[in-house]
């Protein structure tokens, strides 16, 4: 099997696929980016919490028009899993609105990205609907 290396830092692999925010120790606030101090109480020390991977589609849009060479239509949205917002493409699904519904439960799944000359595959994140 190729090696699997995550697309962005807080996509962990390993055991299984999951998301890793960055919580604020004083009022709970969770960043998938990089913090100096929290945008809710300024506070500046942050835990690792793993996000739960299943969740449920709170907006979305259909992306019908993108940069070259992105494959259109293509639904972005905001999934709440757990209290935590996240934002990612609903995958494995028709992208028009009478398959994609607000409210309708989603689990995180893994999408290959691309793979260099090494064979190393870049894995980035999407959620597909549990059935």
């Amino acid at each position: 099997m190729a090696k699997r290396v995550p697309f962005i830092e807080y996509l962990a692999l390993e055991p299984e696929p999951h998301l890793v925010a960055k919580e604020c120790t004083s009022c709970g606030a969770r960043y998938f980016d990089r913090r100096n101090a929290c945008a809710s109480c300024e506070g500046d020390d942050f835990t690792d919490v793993e996000v739960p991977t299943t969740g449920e589609l709170r907006s979305f849009t259909i992306v019908t028009q993108a940069q070259p060479g992105v494959p259109v239509p293509f639904v972005a949205g905001v999934v709440d899993c757990g209290g935590t917002s996240v934002k990612g493409n609903v995958v494995n699904i028709e992208p028009t609105p009478e398959h994609v519904q607000l409210g309708m439960k989603v689990r995180l799944t893994t999408v290959p990205v691309g793979v260099d000359g090494k064979g190393t595959e870049a894995v980035n994140f999407g959620f597909e609907p549990i059935s």
